[in-house]
């Protein structure tokens, strides 16, 4: 029998900063209305997956979107600071098109977490926290910069996949190998 573990990589509601097309990282807004309304939907959905812990950045918009879904699935929500966004140093805030404008790429930007770290601690994070997980799917609630990283790492066909705010993605482990099952899902405003 294949051994199967389940994560589901989601990403916080929508916050004034996404609406605004500008580098959040390490600020800390909290979700703006819309933010906590996707938070609910996505609370309903990954409900329903039976997850046994919810794990979430530190940062307030990652904690209110676990906590509606750690409420609604009835289990406990904690934080892991290795799930916190990419640091863009002293363009936190700053519209991102305009950084790349001046740039080429938010990654040329001087100041900015070099990609590669926060892949290695978002891949660390994961494989450590599956690893503890004692039964049962997990959430884990973060960050584009955090959750497109581990999708391309796990399924390289990926590319530049999108992640919406409030969306989630399916992982499974098959026979010890990880695989993207459903990615940048969002559940419907009805």
């Amino acid at each position: 029998m294949a051994l199967v573990t389940r994560v589901y990589l989601a990403r916080h509601g929508q916050t004034a900063l996404n609406v605004g097309g500008r580098l959040r990282g390490l600020s800390n807004p909290t979700l703006d209305d819309e933010g906590r309304a996707e938070a609910e939907r996505l609370a309903a959905v990954l409900a329903d997956m039976r997850p046994t812990v919810v794990y979430s950045s530190p940062l307030l918009r990652a904690v209110a979107t676990a906590a509606a879904i750690a409420r609604r699935a009835g289990v406990e929500a904690r934080v892991d600071a290795r799930l916190n966004d990419r640091d863009y140093g002293p363009w936190t805030g700053e519209v991102k098109s305009e950084v790349e404008r001046q740039f080429g790429s938010v990654d040329a930007a001087p100041g900015v977490e070099p990609a590669e770290e926060v892949f290695a601690r978002a891949r660390t994070a994961f494989l450590e926290l599956v690893t503890e997980a004692e039964s049962g799917p997990i959430v884990l609630v973060s960050h584009d910069a955090i959750n497109r990283p581990l999708l391309r790492a796990f399924d390289p066909s990926l590319g530049e996949v999108g992640q919406r705010t409030a969306c989630w993605n399916q992982l499974s482990q098959v026979d010890g190998s990880w695989r993207v099952d459903t990615y940048d899902q969002k559940p419907d405003a009805s």
